[in-house]
């Protein structure tokens, strides 16, 4: 059965390359939209809920349509690893020119941000977001929601993952330039970081770990790890939220200006 559906996916290619048949780019298009809907929910799983995801998945509508445009299927590359990495890459652009991150989400931040300085100062410890919840009179989820697109906000920031490579380039997540040139204090600092992160995971609850894992390793959806665990996609959000506020005090640190 694999091979027939084979065969037509080629027609179709041939059919696109040779003389960008409508139909055949119809059915290509068709073939990789769940392609744009797997990104769209991962990227979407950090922003806040104002944030489209009808706006991101037109976004990522511009990074497929772009991959079978530039697309070469003499050239030893699957496609929907050379569209995955336009598609992200067509969302992440359209994020940081449009300034996702409301005004009051901003101001929200530098609050929390402010009162968590105070009350480390206070009491000359690293603060619960209970504590921070509980001196500025808001909820509890309030200050991980808040922090967490602050945090997201201020990655996308810095990245310079773009849509115009070409195969065989990779892209650099943080703005590195040159990826063969030798850079030890850059991999002194990675190994360190990456030192630092893992002894913070190991103190997080299990769930905590197994969500992470799920997400950021198995790449699985926030719905598909909701469905393995037996929880609701919400409460998966919730764990996810929590996890990522407790890793951004170490990864924020290293990472972020």
């Amino acid at each position: 059965m694999a091979e027939p559906v084979q065969q037509e996916e080629q027609k179709y290619w041939d059919l696109w390359v040779r003389c960008r048949d409508p139909k055949a780019g119809d059915a290509l298009v068709k073939k990789y939209m769940p392609l744009v809907s797997y990104h769209v929910q991962r990227i979407a799983a950090g922003l806040p809920r104002n944030v489209s995801k009808d706006d991101l998945k037109s976004l990522g509508m511009f990074g497929l349509l772009d991959s079978l445009n530039k697309f070469d299927p003499s050239r030893e590359l699957k496609f929907d690893t050379y569209a995955s990495f336009r598609i992200r890459g067509a969302i992440l652009d359209g994020l940081r020119k449009e300034d996702w991150l409301s005004r009051g989400t901003r101001e929200k931040a530098k609050k929390i941000e402010s009162t968590i300085e105070k009350l480390e100062q206070k009491y000359m410890r690293p603060v619960s977001p209970k504590e921070i919840a509980s001196e500025l009179g808001m909820k509890e989820e309030e200050v991980y929601t808040t922090m967490n697109e602050q945090f997201f906000a201020n990655v996308l920031s810095i990245e310079e993952i773009g849509t115009d490579y070409e195969e065989g380039e990779t892209a650099s997540p943080f703005g590195l330039k040159d990826q063969n040139a030798n850079q030890p204090e850059a991999e002194l600092v990675k190994k360190e970081t990456v030192k630092e992160l893992a002894e913070v995971i190991r103190t997080l609850s299990e769930k905590e770990q197994l969500v992470l894992s799920l997400f950021y390793h198995e790449e699985c959806t926030l719905t598909e790890i909701g469905e393995i665990l037996g929880l609701s996609t919400s409460r998966i959000s919730q764990i996810h939220s929590k996890a990522i506020y407790k890793l951004r005090n170490t990864l924020g640190k290293k990472l972020l200006p």
